[in-house]
């Protein structure tokens, strides 16, 4: 499938990198914390068979820019409402928002802040018990591993941020093998988690305030995924009582990458609907 990269300015001068591909209706998909323009290919791939589909590099991560300071949920809500203006615009649809993990919370944010351009919301996992004061030590745990180059304790930090079963981590290390990651993503990675900590520390965990959200929702998760996710989801499945809620078994918080055409096919199913 052909792409093409553009560059999208938010309001405070940051340029966002996005990934565009496919035509029909337009679609934002948004990715997690660690990830990039790669983040949703396969996904994106087969939504582009029939819809427009717009994949932006999250600012703190290359190749859009790194702002300086402190980075906020507001100042990421900004960047996606650009860019929702700029998917809406040339052919005057709404969009429909997909975000996954910390791009999930981050979709419920704009969501929530204005509406106007969304035809819908689906949401993957959004780690909404991940936020507040009880990151603040990891952060600052993070920044100090981060400033001393130091992967292996930048790593720890986020896997007490994640909640990560052991045994997870470790069946992921050993399939990665012998394998050296590129320095250039590593450090693009680094970057990005340790903006996206500063966001979630200053965020909260009340999931109520997401009852607001007036545009046609979809719940995804995997039942596989380590609590306290599934818990997380289910609270705001009860705060969302008109959200279509799915729960794909054997699957877990990678599916976007282990079931991508059952993630795609979940998604163009909803969009019909709520597009009839």
């Amino acid at each position: 499938m052909n792409s093409d990269d553009l560059t999208v300015e938010s309001p405070d001068g940051t340029r966002l990198v996005v990934r565009r591909l496919g035509a029909g209706d337009p679609v934002v998909l948004v990715h997690g914390s660690g990830g990039g323009l790669h983040s949703w290919a396969a996904v994106a791939d087969d939504l582009a068979r029939d819809h427009a589909v717009w994949m932006p590099a999250r600012r703190g991560y290359g190749p859009s820019d790194v702002p300086p300071g402190t980075k906020s949920f507001a100042d990421e809500t900004a960047d996606l409402l650009a860019l929702i203006e700029a998917a809406h615009r040339p052919s005057g649809k709404p969009v429909h928002l997909v975000g996954a993990s910390y791009g999930a919370t981050l979709a419920l944010h704009t969501a929530s802040a204005d509406p106007r351009n969304l035809r819908s919301l689906a949401v993957f996992e959004p780690p909404l018990y991940a936020a507040g004061a009880g990151i603040a030590p990891l952060l600052d745990r993070y920044r100090s591993a981060f400033e001393r180059d130091d992967a292996t304790a930048m790593a720890a930090a986020l896997n007490d941020v994640t909640r990560v079963p052991a045994e997870i981590v470790a069946a992921l290390a050993a399939s990665a093998g012998d394998r050296t990651p590129d320095p250039v993503e590593a450090r693009r990675s680094a970057i990005g988690w340790l903006h996206d900590l500063e966001a979630l520390a200053a965020d909260g965990t009340d999931v109520a305030r997401w009852s607001s959200i007036s545009v046609p929702t979809l719940l995804l998760a995997g039942a596989d995924t380590w609590e306290p996710m599934p818990t997380t989801v289910d609270a705001l499945a009860a705060a969302m009582p008109t959200a279509r809620h799915i729960v794909w078994p054997g699957q877990s918080h990678f599916a976007t990458m282990t079931a991508p055409s059952l993630f795609a096919d979940a998604l163009r199913q909803f969009f019909a609907e709520v597009s009839g």
